[in-house]
């Protein structure tokens, strides 16, 4: 249906925003029902695990991207992994040309998961989705395939309501290796420039302000990961031979990393920055509550609690390699190794943080411990540039999808390859949105989507490409 516009020529009539939001309605129970068919592929990047669900994986997001009839072209694609005789892993990119000088948006979510860990600490099977108390259990349910049921669904319902009117131009991208640290995402970008090439980003990958309040991310903070090694004797003696002369490996870890905090757990590195940027009010119960402290733990760090997880550096020290409990013996190990993650705030570089740190260690090794260090992943944090058409339009489209104003975020955690969508597509305006809530529990066993949440998350997308739909460049 068309209308003619004050030059006299014919533009889409907009439908209303509850005809929008019926269709989204309407489709929510096949949506969900395509979600739990998602998460019942434990598509995994790492090579230690069966890589044909990847590919199980990307061909029923191609799928489903086809069934909605609304793409010129769906493809499943691998890109090379720079400095390697490696393809990444399998990625969707389903694209439409936008029609009668309308926008063009990039969708953006991924379709690989984290490992489960111990299926024991789980209360229902990881890749068997199971609803309880409002919310879907399952790896995967939130942390991303729930961000890619929000971008078919709210395309369906857009495509139901606007019919031949669609003129807007929407890629669909849908990566297969986040989890995995990305590997092939720069050289994917400019493998394939002109079909991602867009005026607005929507990055499905964050979270929310609670369950009920939407989020827009506008500051992440970057990150430095690698192995430490710490090696002091040539190879393992007797504890009671040579215990107290000898400096063993674990001892020497132990004093080494002990010098990358405060004795209130801020951070204690030169040269690792802090962005000054004002927060919400954040309370230590909220806190307790969403990190779920046990009862006698006490919070760490300096300043605003939200200024420790969105502006501040944090270390955090996520796997050691060392003799276990069940195999110890009276024995001074030779060496240890640890593996760091350090998050940076929003504003300094990985490669600076990364040096600040590699310096602090080296200067502060004790005993004269050798130190190698390996596995060096870097990313950098991002400021959102908000004053943009498509934030505002973003803002608007939350306000009226989840009927309450939405919170401008920092998040603490890291999307590394924002910088690459910033530099191969600087004049597009990146938006960073999701579907988490605060206990959907992302990487960790338990996870889950709140339904409520998900079924705002769509109708605010929706809202936003109908919108989108009307705008002429």
């Amino acid at each position: 249906m068309t209308s003619p516009d004050p030059h006299g020529h014919e533009t889409p009539t907009r439908p209303s925003d509850e005809a929008v939001l019926e269709a989204v309605a309407t489709g929510l129970p096949a949506a969900l029902s395509d979600l739990g068919r998602l998460v019942r592929i434990p598509g995994m990047a790492w090579p230690a695990f069966d890589q044909t669900q990847l590919e199980r994986s990307a061909e029923a997001v191609a799928s489903l991207a086809e069934d909605t009839g609304v793409f010129d072209e769906v493809r499943v694609l691998r890109a090379a992994v720079p400095g390697t005789d490696e393809l990444g892993q399998p990625a969707v990119l389903a694209t439409r040309a936008a029609r009668n000088g309308r926008p063009t948006i990039l969708l953006y979510a991924h379709h690989d998961v984290q490992p489960p860990g111990d299926d024991a600490l789980w209360e229902t099977p990881p890749f068997e989705p199971t609803v309880r108390d409002g919310r879907l259990y399952g790896r995967g349910a939130a942390d991303d395939k729930a961000g890619i049921m929000a971008h078919i669904a709210s395309v369906r319902a857009v495509s139901e309501t606007l019919g031949d009117d669609l003129d807007l131009g929407i890629a669909l991208f849908i990566e297969g290796e986040e989890e995995y640290g990305s590997r092939s995402f720069g050289q994917f970008l400019a493998d394939n420039r002109d079909a991602l090439r867009a005026d607005a980003i929507v990055v499905a990958d964050s979270g929310n302000w609670d369950s009920v309040t939407p989020g827009l991310t506008v500051s992440l903070r970057g990150n430095a990961r690698f192995t430490l090694r710490v090696r002091t004797l040539e190879h393992a003696s007797h504890s009671g031979m040579f215990g107290g002369a000898a400096p063993d490996a674990m001892l020497a870890t132990i004093r080494l990393l002990s010098t990358l905090w405060n004795d209130d757990g801020s951070v204690a590195v030169d040269g690792l920055s802090a962005r000054e940027a004002p927060t919400p009010e954040y309370g230590e119960q909220t806190l307790r509550d969403e990190a779920g402290f046990l009862p006698g733990t006490t919070p760490i760090g300096d300043g605003t609690i939200l200024s420790r997880i969105w502006n501040k550096p944090s270390i955090t020290v996520i796997g050691i390699d060392a003799t276990s409990v069940a195999a110890a013996s009276n024995t001074l190990l030779p060496e240890v190794a640890v593996v760091i993650s350090a998050r940076v705030a929003p504003g300094q570089s990985g490669e600076e943080a990364y040096a600040a740190l590699e310096r602090h260690l080296r200067e502060h090794s004790p005993f004269g411990a050798e130190l190698t260090f390996s596995d060096v992943d870097l990313g950098n944090g991002f400021l959102v540039d908000t004053s943009g058409w498509a934030v505002t339009m973003t803002r608007e489209a939350m306000e009226d999808g989840y009927g309450v104003e939405p919170v401008d975020l920092g998040v603490g955690g890291s999307i590394p390859f924002i910088a690459d969508l910033v530099r191969e597509f600087p004049e597009a305006q990146i938006l960073v949105t999701g579907v988490e809530d605060p206990h959907s529990r992302a990487h960790s066993p338990n996870e889950s989507l709140h339904l409520d949440t998900f079924r705002h998350a769509v109708a605010t997308e929706a809202l936003l490409l109908a919108r989108m739909n009307d705008r002429r460049l």
